[in-house]
């Protein structure tokens, strides 16, 4: 599709080229990334279509949808054509697609290893652009009980309430817990607060008889594991 075409309206594209009557016709699959980023945010700007907008901001991330999901509302605005109704818009569906990842990963009947605990985390994680901490709880078979968020915005002792912690696992009958948390800057290596904070909760919990198995750092790409590297755990 040329520039030529793209600059226009969307409506006044030939019908094989609007990404609505696309889908419809062909299905979601055939479409590319920015044509169905444009069907969420319905029309582009004076100067962009829909579709050539998306392209636009796709372009910003290196055409990568994860890089997007990174993104916060007041970025998304940046872009001309792109107010605080299509950025919201955006951000929901993206955030939908992480919880189905999260959703298949979980059916899993066990987690055995910090690959499989990664998959389980990873795609509520790795494409944030703060911090938060995570405890999947388990139960005695390894099965994932619930997946919890325990702070956000910041990792550091204080944030965390070792109350909520028990009271959780306890109500729940877990015996067994993997923290994670994630790094935005990319950086695997744990920090001495990361180290303090798995060390508390692990003697808090010990009392209960409630194991902590792992405490994994997750980047975009990677992560990194307490008990596979032998730190702390």
């Amino acid at each position: 599709m040329g520039k030529r075409v793209t600059s226009l309206p969307i409506r006044e594209w030939a019908l094989d080229d609007k990404p609505r009557e696309k889908l419809i016709q062909n299905g979601s699959a055939l479409l590319s990334n920015a044509e169905l980023l444009a069907i969420l945010i319905g029309s582009g700007s004076q100067e962009n279509s829909a579709v050539a907008l998306s392209k636009i901001i796709l372009d910003s991330t290196g055409q990568r949808l994860s890089a997007l999901g990174k993104y916060s509302l007041e970025q998304l605005c940046q872009f001309k054509g792109i107010g605080k109704a299509k950025a919201v818009t955006i951000m929901a569906a993206l955030e939908i697609s992480r919880r189905c990842n999260g959703e298949e990963h979980r059916a899993q009947t066990t987690i055995k290893d910090s690959e499989a605990a990664y998959r389980v985390l990873a795609p509520k994680l790795s494409d944030l652009p703060h911090e938060e901490f995570w405890i999947l709880y388990l139960n005695n078979a390894n099965r994932v009980i619930l997946a919890a968020q325990l702070s956000k915005g910041g990792i550091t002792g204080t944030l965390v309430d070792v109350r909520l912690v028990l009271r959780k696992a306890l109500e729940i009958g877990a015996v067994a817990l993997i923290l994670a948390h994630n790094h935005p800057s990319g950086n695997l290596q744990p920090s001495n607060a990361d180290k303090q904070l798995t060390q508390k909760l692990k003697e808090a919990v010990n009392v209960f008889d409630i194991k902590i198995l792992d405490h994994l750092i997750i980047t975009q790409q990677h992560y990194f594991s307490f008990a596979d590297q032998n730190v702390v755990l």
